[in-house]
Formats: C-alpha cells, sequence, structure tokens
C-alpha cells in the first residue's frame, strides 16, 4: 500500500508543483509526509465538516467532497467527521450518525493508523478553525504525524480562485446587474476574510459582485451603498457558505431578498446553493490536501532560537 501511495503522490506532486510553489512562502517548509512511513505505517484522511441537517445540500456538497477526496486519494482511507453538536444531535434523532473528530481519531488511532491528514471544510480562519486545530493538536503525540489543511480562504492565490470560480460559475451578467454574496459572518479577527474577499473580487475587474454576511462585516447597509455606487439595479443574490441550509433558506431567501427589494432592487435571482456545490470551490480544498502533504508550518520558535545564535 505505501508503494502504491508514493507512486500516485509522486504524480501529484508534478501536476501540482506550480500550485506548491505558490503556496510554499516563508510560513512553510517543505516536509514529505510519506517519506518517513515504516513498512507496517497506516496513512488517512479525515474530511471535517461543519455539517447540515438539510439532506439535499449535504449530498451535493459534503458528500460530493467526501467522494472527490477519495477518488483523487486512491490509495488512502478517507474518514468523516462532524464538528456542530447541535447538527449531530439533530441527524441522530433522524437515524443519521455522524462522529466529531476527537471519536474518529480516537478510531483511527486503536486501528493502527500512523499518520492522518485532516482538512476541513470551513471558509476561513475563524471560530470553527481554531477549535479544529485545538482538538488536532491534543493528538499530536498519538500520530507519528497528523497535518491539518488550511481553510478556502487562506492565501491570496486562495481568494483568486475562489473569486474566478463564482464569476465561471455565475456566467455573463447583464447591464446594471451584480451579485451580492452573503456569508454569515463572525465577531472572529477571521472575518476580514470577507471584506477581503470583496476587495479580491474588485481587484480582479469583478466590481458588480458585492460581498455581505448575516452577522457581521460588511453588512446589509454596506452592501447596499455599493451596489448604489456601481449603479446597480438588478440582483442575483446567493449564499457564500460551504452548504446552503438554514442561513441561505432563511436569511439569505428571506430576510435579504425582501430587504433588497425594500431598498429598491429587483432581486432577479435567488441562488440557494452553497459554494461545496462549486467543482472548482472543491477542487480548491484538495489543493490544499496536496500542499499539506508536501509541506508542514515553520516553527516560528525554534526558528528564532535558530536566529538568536547566530553570528552576524
Amino acid at each position: 500500500m505505501r508503494t502504491l501511495t508514493k507512486l500516485f503522490l509522486g504524480s501529484v506532486l508534478l501536476l501540482n508543483g506550480a500550485m506548491t510553489m505558490a503556496h510554499s512562502d516563508g510560513a512553510y517548509e517543505h516536509s514529505d509526509f510519506f517519506k518517513g512511513m515504516d513498512k507496517n505505517d497506516k496513512a488517512a484522511i479525515m474530511m471535517v465538516h461543519f455539517g447540515t441537517t438539510f439532506d439535499d445540500t449535504r449530498a451535493l456538497t459534503i458528500d460530493r467532497i467526501n467522494e472527490k477526496v477519495q477518488k483523487k486519494f486512491q490509495n488512502i482511507p478517507v474518514k468523516e467527521a462532524y464538528t456542530s453538536r447541535i447538527i449531530m444531535r439533530r441527524l441522530k434523532d433522524k437515524g443519521i450518525d455522524k462522529p466529531n473528530p476527537e471519536q474518529v481519531l480516537n478510531e483511527l488511532k486503536d486501528q493502527g493508523y500512523t499518520h492522518v491528514l485532516v482538512q476541513g471544510t470551513n471558509i476561513m480562519n475563524g471560530i470553527e478553525n481554531e477549535n479544529l486545530n485545538k482538538e488536532i493538536e491534543k493528538y499530536s503525540k498519538n500520530f507519528k504525524d497528523i497535518r491539518v489543511g488550511n481553510p478556502l480562504l487562506t492565501t491570496p492565490e486562495d481568494y483568486k480562485e475562489v473569486a474566478e470560480a463564482i464569476v465561471k460559475k455565475i456566467g455573463p451578467l447583464k447591464p446594471n446587474q451584480g451579485v451580492v454574496l452573503v456569508g454569515h459572518g463572525t465577531e472572529h479577527f477571521g472575518g476580514s476574510a470577507y471584506p477581503m474577499m470583496d476587495y479580491v473580487f474588485a481587484a480582479e475587474g469583478h466590481d458588480n459582485f458585492v460581498v455581505g454576511t448575516v452577522e457581521g462585516y460588511p453588512e446589509f447597509d454596506d452592501v447596499v451603498n455599493k451596489l448604489k455606487k456601481q449603479g446597480i439595479k438588478d440582483v442575483i443574490l446567493m449564499p457564500f457558505m460551504f452548504v446552503a441550509g438554514d442561513h441561505a433558506n432563511n436569511d439569505i431567501a428571506g430576510d435579504w431578498n425582501e430587504d433588497l427589494q425594500k431598498a429598491g432592487f429587483t432581486v432577479s435571482k435567488v441562488i440557494i446553493a452553497g459554494l461545496g456545490q462549486n467543482e472548482d470551490i472543491q477542487e480548491i480544498y484538495t489543493d490544499h490536501i496536496d500542499f499539506m502533504i508536501h509541506h508542514k508550518p515553520v516553527d516560528m520558535a525554534a526558528k528564532k532560537v535558530h536566529y538568536s545564535n547566530e553570528k552576524d
């Protein structure tokens, strides 16, 4: 299994060399995840999702990306975990049992797995991603190597690729027509990803794509002001979330739709589809797995000690 895995990943490295170099700045160092594996070592991938109680969108987003990862990394078993305990409890009431990350990691440990790649489907480095990293850190001594991939929006290249994927999916717009993407929002400083995403759309020549949030910044009034400045009168409304669940169906298709019309805009289309349904977005997540297979974060504390002992 190890030989097949190494051969397969060798081809992945060649195919994704450009992506790897684009992300390998001073924060990361080259480190082959599989190079140090012994004959009896075992590797697994754990996909981690917030989750959803909506069966249709789960099949189109969470299940789809799990399948895509398994297809791309055929010789490595792919496990699944959810982080929302509320969603897990509601699903269990419906007869659907989803484990949390700790349960999956305990199972992998008991089954003799030594190397684990963890990839979440979080949009940004916010509260959910922080909590995931803390959960994984507790297991750092239980495996020979356990690595966590980056959220969707991490590097400038990620933002540009996400913008391109969304613009491509929407297709040509009519004169005075714009797209409003609504994210969940957060009080966490990671929420700066939303205005940066808005900025990148404009910087890439897509001023008619505007980003707002349900519970953060940019707020509804910020979105309205920008639409008016751009002379946009007709709006396509869609969620900027991995899955289209409660917020997409209630806050976006309901409240935002109604409020935009009250503000004088025509909402010609409401797209109830999560970012996870976009195959190009799915590909960005798999690229993040590729990256962590060949890199690990630089130990900045050790680096500072090294610098302090160097001679000028």
